[in-house]
């Protein structure tokens, strides 16, 4: 469809959207926009409506209407974004904003008896991986290295990375997508490897039905993940890292577009599930040892690690004050209910946001009240560690590999890095692991209800997401005394095998988290750091012009997410006014 001038009037839009997907799911008062446009931790705005298509026509006719009304279009799925991507931003825009949501498109089809999967924009990863364990398969992420809901489609677009040692960051050459062209119409194109009508309507409600003959499935030697990074993250003496989302070489259609085409499928590859692996928890006060384990773990055995993630002592000690019912939560309810759970928190409190009566943030002032009653979460072992040791690993590795791991350990805590209270490790029951990486989950949202439940006690947050050089050996972060005058807490965690380094930092009363981050990006730099390593570019990062290119050539019309990377929110790239 395309509509010319004078084209589609601003309030027949709205009567054909809801011609199209139903009243209900045209949401255009701000109670009910408003659990979308806010960001899960950054970010808000106001939008025009929210739509909520249910088939993946119905998201082409919104999308068809969008265009010849020349409407911004933000598509979003589950919202659960850090760096405020699937959401607008403030209300700086040249044109009105529709949001699109697509968490009532779920649905995938397995292919090759589970080997790969096509998955429809609502698919969470938590609902892949739950479907998978059936076939003895896993996704490219799991629970412990993604975002609770978070969906399959959000990791592809922002090349999401994870604890997953081994797979690297999200990434297919098999998509299915709409294109704004540079003359204003909406193409469809089909590089998913599935052969289907030239009519946009019929394929799309082919591939929904999901009813695929064999002779429709093609196998080529198209990608469906990143089969380079196993041995591009064994190169430790690189002076580059390992994985960062302005890493031109992860960029193909959906992969990296970050929302600047209207994704209706991706083709994924599974992996086979590791049974029966084993969990080693390891405590360290040398950043040497540390990183020598680490340089020995990517180069020295046939495979690699399952997972290996860090966390500092201070974000040990900030986790288990203020992240107790998140574990809890997990380990008592299972994590099919959680979406739900924090889906219901999110409405809570923009219902209490505007009471003159109530605190700000209740929710997670009661939660934490709720979480303080709740027992212990953390094995008592791991409580003798945070006493000892300031540098915390877990380790998930294959059984094959945990008997050799073992007898290296052995050598290193009978003192070759030192003595005892230098370098310790145990190896962990399944519930002790379990508990172990829950913990270390936790830790991505302490910082923000540790900064709410404070309230005027403490400041604003900085959270960066950061790649280190893969030959740094000096990982951990110092800073200057300017810098660090102006921090009430720090925690540090991330995937330490790949050098993806989460830093949180909540800063004391009246800090501009602006400036300390302005400042803190200067000395990333001279690092040779990249940021940001995973969560994108979203409204927090400024891209470069590199990524500024690639995000033209998806997008010549500046109609899909416009404002990315801190870039121009003009029709056409138009360069924004001094």
């Amino acid at each position: 469809m395309r509509l010319t001038e004078p084209t589609l009037h601003a309030d027949r839009l709205l009567v054909l959207l809801r011609q199209v997907v139903g009243t209900p799911h045209v949401l255009v008062a701000p109670h009910a926009t408003a659990p979308y446009t806010k960001g899960y931790r950054f970010g808000s705005g106001k939008v025009r409506a929210v739509i909520r298509p249910r088939t993946l026509v119905e998201f082409w006719r919104v999308a068809e209407l969008c265009v010849a009304a020349d409407q911004i279009m933000i598509v979003q799925a589950a919202n659960t974004g850090l760096t405020g991507g699937s959401t607008p931003d403030g209300e700086n825009y040249d044109r009105p904003v529709i949001l699109i949501n697509t968490r009532r498109l779920r649905g995938m089809h397995l292919l090759g008896g589970g080997r790969q999967v096509i998955c429809l924009p609502g698919t969470t990863l938590h609902k892949l991986e739950t479907v998978l364990a059936r076939h003895g398969r896993e996704p490219h992420s799991v629970i412990g290295s993604s975002c609770i809901g978070a969906s399959v489609l959000g990791g592809i677009s922002n090349n999401s990375g994870g604890a997953l040692v081994q797979r690297g960051p999200a990434y297919t050459e098999m998509a299915l997508f709409g294109r704004v062209t540079a003359d204003g119409r909406l193409e469809l194109v089909n590089r998913l490897g599935i052969r289907l009508d030239a009519d946009p309507v019929k394929a799309l409600a082919r591939l929904e039905s999901g009813a695929l003959s064999r002779e429709e499935i093609e196998w080529t030697d198209a990608r469906g993940h990143d089969d380079g990074y196993v041995t591009h993250v064994r190169d430790v003496e690189a002076d580059t890292p390992a994985r960062y989302n302005q890493d031109s070489a992860r960029w193909f259609d959906a992969s990296g577009c970050a929302g600047k085409l209207i994704v209706f499928a991706v083709r994924v590859d599974t992996f086979p599930a590791e049974k029966n692996s084993q969990v080693f928890y390891i405590g360290t006060n040398s950043t040497n040892a540390l990183e020598s384990l680490r340089c020995h773990l990517l180069t020295a055995y046939d495979e690699l690690p399952i997972a290996g993630e860090y966390m500092h002592r201070d974000a040990f000690r900030i986790a288990e004050i203020y992240g107790r019912d998140t574990v809890a939560l997990i380990r008592y309810a299972g994590t099919r209910s959680i979406p739900r759970l924090f889906a219901a928190k999110a409405w809570l409190d923009d219902l209490f946001s505007g009471s003159r009566f109530l605190p700000p943030h209740l929710t997670d002032r009661v939660m934490q009240k709720l979480g303080r009653l709740l027992p212990d979460q953390i094995p008592a072992k791991m409580h003798a560690f945070e006493k000892r040791f300031e540098h915390h690993l877990m380790l998930r590795v294959s059984r094959s590999l945990a008997e050799k791991l073992q007898a290296y350990f052995a050598t290193l805590s009978a003192g070759q890095v030192g003595d005892k209270d230098a370098f310790d490790w145990f190896a962990c029951t399944d519930d002790e692991g379990k508990r172990a990486f829950l913990h270390r989950f936790a830790a991505a949202g302490a910082a923000l209800r540790c900064r709410n439940v404070l309230g005027k006690e403490a400041g604003e947050i900085v959270a960066l997401d950061i790649a280190l050089r893969r030959n740094d050996e000096a990982w951990f972060e110092t800073l200057p005394d300017a810098i660090e005058q102006r921090i009430e807490h720090k925690l540090y965690y991330g995937h330490f095998l790949c050098h993806v380094m989460h830093q949180d930092y909540v800063l004391k009363p009246g800090e501009s988290a602006e400036d300390v981050e302005h400042e803190m990006l200067k000395l990333l730099d001279a690092r040779g750091a990249r940021y940001p390593a995973e969560h994108n570019l979203g409204h927090l990062y400024e891209a470069g012009a590199e990524i500024l290119s690639h995000y033209r050539d998806l997008d010549p019309c500046n109609c899909l997410n416009p404002g990315i990377g801190k870039s121009t929110r003009k029709r056409n790239w138009k360069a924004e006014e001094v």
